[in-house]
């Protein structure tokens, strides 16, 4: 089972993994997305992006770690969207990967 992140710890960047799982993957990669456009917001406006870059990075080990432990094939994509992401942020700054999750979020908010 994934541990349930502590609100005791001073970590501010932790997640409820309970509640995180309980998201069907595409609400959970628009979430994701959510992060991953405000990360590349806020680099792109030359303010301090790490906060965000934390939560972003978080949020795809959640899920990540959920995908590894039910041995889901999807784990593949989620890990090439991190990687992807990190590209975009540190190398090529490519819009194409904001472009990808804006296609979960809509699908997540279709499904609802």
């Amino acid at each position: 089972m994934i541990p349930k992140s502590d609100p005791a710890t001073k970590d501010t960047h932790a997640i409820d993994r309970e509640r995180w799982n309980k998201l069907s993957l595409l609400e959970q990669m628009g979430n994701i997305g959510s992060e991953v456009g405000r990360t590349l917001k806020i680099k792109r406006q030359g303010g301090d992006f790490m906060p965000a870059l934390t939560r972003a990075l978080d949020l795809f080990d959640a899920t990540a770690a959920l995908l590894a432990a039910q041995r889901s094939i999807r784990l593949k994509e989620v890990l090439r969207a991190k990687d992807q992401f990190l590209q975009a942020l540190y190398v090529s700054d490519d819009p194409g990967i904001e472009n990808y999750f804006t296609q979960f979020a809509i699908a997540a908010r279709r499904d609802r």
